[in-house]
């Protein structure tokens, strides 16, 4: 907790955000720095709440009272140490994590929730600037040999806690550089890369490798990965995009999204000099309303789109929690980003019924909007509004309808790995795959979700293998953090 009475004398704040027209013109963090004694009244704010219903709401189960405390009481490397046993990564969680721990504060039952978000950033920039995140390599090595395949958020706890158990661990990666989704896809403006290359620079200094390049499956079969390991651990992610098979899908201009981002952050970090999809002076349309299609919204301002349009299949949630979605769970409700404060239009109930082109590229979009209905027993299912149609004048498309699960051919393949009815990596509840020693963790087998929980699936992992390698083991399992939808 922080003060008894701190949540009834401080209003909830948040850093300022830097003006639109300045924060367009780069791709660095949007936030303005957030002075120590407005975070301390934060920190007050965490109430003597008896039972800590954010820590269910945070799939790492992290300490959030107990580094609150701490914060208040000015005590920050205490602050750090608490946050650093059950995150990995707090400074990447810290900038892109929803904050379902929020959404389950008990002061959010009737009031706006605690900072927790800011103030786990706060603690591990603070640790970072005082010098107190050092390698910490391991003493003592097992002589069991462990690949993981994928360096994103998921691959690296999982590395992480494995080098910790004193395994030899190998991360390949077939990129260029190691980092994944945080690397490749999360733009700048919400997670700059040389925080990712900081941790990555403390994760080789404890011992762990990285093979940049190199694609399992590809460059390296998976026979080869299971010959030469004693274990393998596939955090590939869920790479395969949605797709729109919609007349015109194949006309110039309609692009994934993530092809779109990870051109933009090639060019950002220095490894190209030009991007390959381009929205500056263009009428842009983003199909899909999560936080890739948000993504796309603010790299298209910076490119200097001429316009931004946003379509999403669904109704336009309630700003308010629903009342089926009671709390403490995370409710389905209007989330509006710094992206599109940024401009642009977000439209609702739009299905998109075809692409018009011209000379072979895409100059209109023809839709219609869509009603929503709902019977006792029966699937939530949608209606197109006849006189509804409407056609929309573009110059470029990005699909940003989520994923559907890894990349069906390659590793997977050569493998046989089972594949559950979602088309994710099929696991028992020791993370195990089909195969012996081959284990799975992220959204490879969640299926496409939060880096927080990448990050628990790796964790969870490491100790399955672990004990998979050892019969036992010494990692900290994760406590009871497992809040289900409803």
């Amino acid at each position: 907790m922080g003060k008894p009475t701190g949540f009834m004398e401080h209003d909830r704040q948040l850093p300022d955000r830097r003006p639109v027209e300045e924060r367009i013109g780069d791709f660095k963090e949007i936030y303005r720095a957030f002075p120590e004694a407005a975070l301390r009244d934060q920190a007050a704010r965490c109430m003597d709440c008896g039972v800590p219903t954010c820590h269910a709401g945070c799939p790492l189960g992290n300490r959030i009272p107990d580094w609150n405390d701490e914060v208040y009481q000015g005590c920050w490397e205490a602050a750090y140490k608490q946050l650093m046993a059950t995150n990995n990564f707090p400074e990447f969680t810290g900038r892109l994590c929803p904050a379902p721990c929020e959404e389950a504060c008990v002061l959010a039952i009737n009031a706006p929730a605690v900072t927790i978000e800011q103030i786990e950033k706060t603690i591990i920039e603070r640790a970072f600037a005082q010098g107190w995140v050092r390698p910490q390599p391991t003493s003592r090595r097992t002589g069991k040999t462990v690949a993981v395949v994928g360096s994103g958020p998921a691959g690296l706890a999982c590395a992480q806690q494995l080098n910790t158990a004193g395994h030899t661990v190998v991360v390949f990666e077939r990129d260029a550089r190691p980092g994944g989704i945080l690397r490749y896809g999360i733009p700048d403006f919400k997670l700059e890369k040389q925080i990712v290359d900081r941790r990555l620079e403390l994760m080789e200094k404890e011992g762990i490798m990285f093979k940049t390049g190199i694609q399992a499956g590809v460059d390296l079969s998976g026979e080869t990965l299971c010959a030469n390991f004693d274990a393998l651990v596939v955090c590939c992610g869920a790479t395969r995009p949605r797709d729109l098979p919609i007349p015109g899908c194949e006309l110039d201009g309609v692009h994934y999204a993530m092809n779109f981002l990870t051109g933009q952050n090639r060019v950002v970090s220095g490894e190209a000099t030009t991007v390959s999809v381009n929205a500056a002076g263009k009428h842009v349309i983003v199909i899909g309303g999560g936080d890739t299609g948000s993504d796309c919204i603010g790299t298209s301002h910076r490119q200097g789109a001429a316009s931004v349009v946003n379509f999403e299949l669904l109704p336009m949630p309630a700003e308010d929690r629903p009342e089926s979605q009671p709390w403490p769970y995370w409710p389905m409700r209007l989330r509006t980003s710094s992206s599109h404060e940024e401009g642009g239009s977000r439209n609702w109930n739009i299905l998109t019924k075809r692409f018009i082109g011209e000379t072979g590229r895409v100059r209109a979009i023809e839709t219609v909007q869509v009603q929503w209905a709902e019977e006792a027993g029966q699937p939530v299912r949608f209606e197109e509004i006849p006189g509804s149609e409407k056609t929309w004048p573009v110059d470029l498309v990005l699909l940003a309808m989520g994923f559907t699960g890894p990349e069906p051919g390659t590793l997977v393949a050569q493998l046989d790995l089972a594949l559950d009815a979602r088309g994710n990596l099929s696991t028992g509840n020791d993370y195990m795959t089909s195969r012996t020693g081959v284990f799975a963790a992220g959204d490879a087998r969640r299926g496409q979700s939060l880096i927080v929980w990448a990050i628990s699936e790796g964790r969870e992992a490491a100790r399955a293998v672990d004990i998979f390698l050892m019969g036992r083991t010494d990692l900290p399992e994760k406590g009871c953090c497992d809040l289900s939808r409803v």
